[in-house]
């Protein structure tokens, strides 16, 4: 029996203030390629961006599991910190990373992998304000729009959007890991 494959990826952001255009610009990418997105944050209904967009919130973080989708996205935007320290969502992003499955992080977001302790000894960006979060943990910044390393890639802000959808799209295209 050959295993199924997983067309539906998880995209993670702030219940407030998220970052439209690093939700809506790799969320059409992803469609347009055949992937369904559900979203999760740590409420359900309309979350709002920082530039008014209105999503709707499927799931909370405490209900979904890596098992279930092909990649993880987390959007960023100035909510983002809300969820540093969450810890059903720092276990998530290292069941993301154990199973081998892409992981996606934008703006503020890859802190969330910092805290998560997924990017030690990688190379990383970040929204330039919180490099030293990087640094300080044993990250080689990179001062670049996208970096991907392994299956984590990661974009400095919204205007890397696209380019930051194209790279997580490669990773999921990627031959089997």
């Amino acid at each position: 029996m050959s295993a199924t494959i997983v067309r539906v990826v998880l995209m993670v952001l702030a219940f407030i203030n998220f970052r439209d255009e690093e939700y809506r610009l790799p969320r059409e990418m992803l469609e347009k390629a055949g992937y369904r997105v559900v979203v999760a944050s740590t409420r359900t209904g309309l979350a709002t961006g920082m530039l008014g967009l209105k999503v709707p919130v499927e799931k909370l973080l405490e209900e979904v599991s890596a098992a279930d989708f092909a990649g993880l996205i987390l959007v960023g935007g100035s909510g983002t910190p809300v969820l540093y320290e969450h810890r059903k969502l720092q276990e998530l992003v290292r069941e993301f990373v154990s199973r081998k499955k892409p992981v996606g992080a934008v703006c503020l977001a890859p802190v969330i992998l910092v805290r998560a302790g997924v990017l030690k000894s990688r190379k990383a960006t970040v929204y330039a304000g919180a490099a030293g979060e990087l640094k300080k943990a044993g990250v080689s910044y990179c001062p670049e729009p996208v970096v991907v390393d392994g299956l984590i890639v990661t974009a400095d802000g919204p205007q890397s959007a696209s380019s930051f959808g194209q790279a997580f799209l490669q990773l999921l295209s990627a031959p089997a890991r």
